[in-house]
């Protein structure tokens, strides 16, 4: 259902800037998993096809177990991943999850880069050691959190086991813990940190004190934190620079907030989230948009320019839709609409921001099995990724086209990421660079 409380108002002066962005073409890089404008937008021209034996350029093992999506800067592409080492502090082996992981045994935790061109592993650092705290949710991994770069550090965030800034030549610059994470139920850690003007930004929702805190980018001080009456979030924040300077919106289950970027100020709060948060908020036009779809489904789209104190029922609150919203995967916002799924299944739905209304959709996509990676856009079509190797590419008109149905020989949890026209998907098993007429 649908909920209209004024109409739709366009705000010039936005820029949507979930990463630092202020010297490199966005075509030329991804510096956070949700792409240049924290969107999923791209604007490259990548092939609509691909098989193992087509437009792969290439096609490299990875080491250990991630589903974090990667970030890539200049000629260097980075990613996360956890080591299994085999044995437990006893020396022993321990006893496997359901899932197959042995969670009683030390763990290796580290970050990788890889060159752009080839694909080949240019180096590997260690941040981090020991026996995970707690157990993960049997489809995610000890390194779900993805990093982020402002071109000058990279950023790797593994939750409980630390924030580690590094160099482009993966030497550590310093480093910063939180405490111990408390997820419900034991569903592992996942969210990522923001960068924008020289400011890191952690959300640490979870079952215990949960906060908010910005740091220095360049050496991990602490600049403010502020308190938050949240529980288990999986949700990463989303920086928005506006008229009344940046802002860092945050998604959760009790409420939507947002921070002054500079002061930690909140300046604006409303509710309308589910339990079990985990998707990204997105903006564009002076408009937030943020949703959830656990045990129940909720999209809010708010007004930046209206928006101060309690919010909720007031003409800030655009409007609001409650059907089929997704669980795990982030929406994509791209020419006007937003693209999701309905919780944790392929049911598309294609709804435009300006009328408030679906274009098309809930419709099956039955090629594409499930999915928790988010969908991507580029060059007037949307990529989507499902879990068990499928890759389908639609055309992002108002009807519902399918150009073409594509399989890998691998499963994609991690977000698609796209710089110049070459689509980089990271699977469990291998990281993949598809580019058009490879083979």
């Amino acid at each position: 259902m649908i909920h209209h409380t004024r109409s739709y108002v366009l705000m010039t002066a936005l820029l949507i800037l979930s990463g630092a962005l202020g010297m490199a073409s966005a075509n030329d890089n991804w510096p956070q998993w949700r792409g240049p404008s924290g969107t999923g937008e791209a604007e490259g021209n990548p092939p609509i096809e691909w098989s193992e034996d087509k437009n792969v350029l290439w096609k490299t093992p990875l080491p250990g177990l991630g589903i974090s999506t990667p970030v890539l800067w200049g000629d260097l592409i980075v990613l996360t991943s956890a080591v299994d080492t085999g044995k437990d502090p006893a020396g022993k082996t321990s006893d496997p999850d359901r899932s197959g992981r042995r969670p009683g045994n030390i763990h290796d935790w580290i970050v990788v880069g890889f060159d752009r061109a080839t694909g080949q592993e240019r180096w590997r650092t260690k941040v981090a050691t020991g026996v995970p705290h707690e157990g993960d949710h049997m489809h995610s991994t000890w390194a779900s959190n993805s990093p982020v770069t402002d071109g000058e550090r990279i950023y790797a965030y593994f939750g409980s086991m630390g924030l580690f800034a590094l160099d482009l030549e993966g030497e550590i610059l310093w480093e910063r813990e939180f405490g111990t994470m408390l997820k419900s139920n034991e569903f592992g850690e996942g969210a990522s940190p923001a960068i924008f003007d020289g400011k890191l930004v952690v959300q640490w929702d979870h079952e215990g004190e949960s906060f908010i805190v910005a740091l220095d980018a360049a050496t991990g001080d602490e600049i403010w934190r502020q308190e938050r009456d949240e529980k288990s979030t999986w949700s990463s924040p989303l920086i928005v620079e506006t008229e009344r300077g940046p802002q860092v919106v945050t998604n959760a289950t009790a409420n939507i907030r947002s921070y002054d970027l500079n002061t930690g100020e909140l300046l604006w709060w409303t509710t309308g989230m589910t339990d079990n948060v985990i998707p990204t908020p997105v903006a564009h036009d002076g408009v937030v948009y943020a949703m959830s779809g656990f045990m129940g489904y909720a999209l809010v789209a708010v007004d930046l320019s209206l928006a101060e104190g309690d919010i909720t029922g007031t003409p800030a609150v655009l409007w609001t839709y409650d059907r089929d919203t997704p669980y795990v995967a982030s929406p994509l916002l791209y020419r006007d609409k937003l693209y999701f799924f309905k919780s944790l299944t392929p049911i598309l739905t294609a709804f435009d921001v300006k009328e408030g209304k679906p274009t098309f959709g809930p419709l099956r996509m039955e090629e594409l099995g499930n999915a928790y990676a988010s969908p991507v856009g580029a060059a007037g079509r949307i990529y989507f990724l499902g879990r068990k190797g499928a890759g389908v590419v639609i055309d992002a008109g108002n009807e519902y086209e399918i150009l073409a149905v594509n399989q890998l020989d691998d499963s994609f949890d991690a977000s698609p990421m796209i710089a110049g026209d070459v689509l980089y998907l990271r699977g469990r098993k291998s990281l993949y660079a598809i580019g058009a007429g490879s083979n």
